[in-house]
């Protein structure tokens, strides 16, 4: 028995490797300085999510265990930045999927979402009938509030959010560790969105690119996350490696995973109770392949439906 996705507590990041599939499992291949080859052989079953940084290069054999096992691959670019993955396997419930597009199509639905969304990064209570223009300037505040406070705690002077890509070896320590961090959060994130199978284009505070969605989830969570991870790194000579190494330290005591699958059911269904998606399919409430009738809404698959046929 696989675990669920809940179950499944972090990440692994790979780098400057060859990741292969042998008669054992899939294993990561490491050159050492006297010129011999360490395998290191990876949980796929355990892992919600597998990290590729520069200089990695996998066979076609462990993408297929990766995907058989539900593992999300993400591939980062340069400094750990630009997430991108898309690991499918066919077995997958859509069932998610079509709440998902269901509410993102309907502007009064979607609206709602967005709300809801700004709300939960707070810990009071938002006003009633507050706009979305007027929830995205609280939210910048918040964001300026909390960025003096760190900087206070940690002894910093001022701090200012800087992400410049072309520029990316003259940023601060918590700049650079805040977006390491930031991607490691991403890819946990798109883990979740994948094994619920929902698509991580379609977001409803963000839009314009294929991780919108994962952007709006990772919102949620990075004032309890990523941020007090980054301020603490602001002497560190390493901040992008010390990052990702303390951010997947720290995801044991945050139990995120569940928290995210939680956070999405009740985003897209509110007032229901939260589903296990693997719980949904063992009751077989409906065939994984069937029709769709605008009536009945699903019909079995595999039937004629000529009149008069026997």
């Amino acid at each position: 028995m696989l675990p669920r996705v809940a179950d499944s507590l972090s990440f692994l990041y790979l780098d400057m490797v060859r990741v292969i599939q042998d008669d054992t499992g899939v294993c990561a291949q490491i050159k050492t300085d006297n010129h011999r080859t360490d395998h290191v052989y990876l949980p796929t079953a355990a892992l919600s999510c597998l990290l590729l940084g520069p200089g990695v290069s996998i066979t076609t054999r462990a993408l297929a265990t990766l995907a058989r096992h539900n593992t999300s691959v993400v591939c980062t670019g340069s400094g750990g930045v630009r997430a991108y993955a898309g690991i499918l396997p066919d077995s997958l419930t859509t069932h998610w999927l079509e709440q998902q597009v269901n509410a993102w199509a309907t502007p009064a639905t979607r609206l709602g979402i967005a709300i809801r969304m700004y709300g939960m990064r707070f810990d009071d209570d938002i006003p009633a009938h507050v706009t979305l223009d007027e929830l995205r300037g609280m939210e910048g505040y918040r964001m300026k509030t909390l960025y003096q406070l760190l900087a206070q705690q940690h002894g910093i002077g001022r701090f200012r959010r800087n992400y410049h890509p072309d520029q990316w070896d003259q940023q601060d320590p918590v700049n650079l560790a805040l977006s390491a961090a930031n991607t490691c959060l991403y890819g946990i994130v798109h883990a979740a969105l994948l094994a619920l199978g929902c698509s991580p284009a379609l977001g409803f505070v963000h839009s314009g690119t294929q991780h919108a969605f994962v952007y709006d989830i990772a919102d949620l969570y990075k004032a309890h996350t990523t941020l007090p991870v980054a301020f603490s790194l602001h002497q560190s000579t390493h901040p992008e490696q010390e990052a990702r190494r303390k951010f997947r330290e720290e995801l044991r005591l945050f139990r995120l995973l569940p928290s995210i699958v939680k956070d999405i059911q009740a985003l897209l269904t509110p007032g229901q109770q939260p589903e296990d998606p693997e719980e949904r399919s063992e009751r077989h409430d409906t065939p994984m392949v069937h029709l769709w009738d605008p009536t009945t809404a699903a019909l079995p698959a595999g039937t004629n439906y000529a009149q008069g046929t026997d």
